[in-house]
């Protein structure tokens, strides 16, 4: 049987015993999911396919330690949150935006009016431009709980803060995105 016809748990098994086709066939699975939940994070393409790569070869080098081949998409996942969380915390400091991008940035989110589009897909592209302009810890913890579906705990544990204190940030960016949302929306 061909490793494509395969589900996600026998192929994992073939993984383990070093089948190359199967690590082929999961890579391609599961790239653009975890291409996308590390962009969510570092926001940079390259840092965010680097990140990907980096996670699939740690995936696959420590595949034995994956007691049930269930859950290999989550497991990747949270592979992929936690580095590129890494990533971003050792690089938040020297992160510089030229001023044209963020001009572009600010006119593109208040800015939004393609004719021809559905309104709820204008709408959907509007939260998700406006998260992009909170904060980092705002951003991030909202991406996590919203779009990744951590619940606190999870997140608390990512990245690296209280129970409580990651509730709270959480109810700040929520409330943080509706006062950005009622301005744009109004506009």
């Amino acid at each position: 049987m061909k490793s494509t016809q395969l589900n996600t748990e026998a192929l994992v098994e073939l993984c383990k015993s070093g089948d190359r086709a199967a690590q082929l066939e999961l890579y391609r699975r599961y790239y653009k999911v975890m291409y996308n939940a590390s962009f969510r994070i570092v926001k940079n393409s390259d840092d965010a396919e680097d990140i990907m790569q980096d996670a699939f070869l740690m995936a696959f080098t420590k595949l034995n330690t994956l007691n049930n081949n269930t859950v290999f998409g989550s497991w990747l996942k949270r592979i992929v949150i936690n580095n590129s969380f890494q990533h971003f915390n050792k690089n938040k400091k020297n992160i510089r935006v030229p001023i044209e991008d963020a001009l572009n940035e600010t006119k593109e989110t208040t800015n939004v009016t393609d004719i021809g589009e559905e309104n709820s897909d204008l709408q959907v592209r509007q939260v998700l431009k406006t998260i992009h302009t909170l904060k980092d810890n705002y951003r991030i913890a909202l991406t996590l709980n919203l779009i990744d579906g951590y619940d606190y705990e999870e997140i608390s544990e990512i990245m690296g803060m209280s129970y409580g204190n990651c509730r709270t940030t959480i109810s700040r960016a929520k409330e943080r995105l509706r006062q950005k949302l009622k301005k744009v929306m109004t506009y």
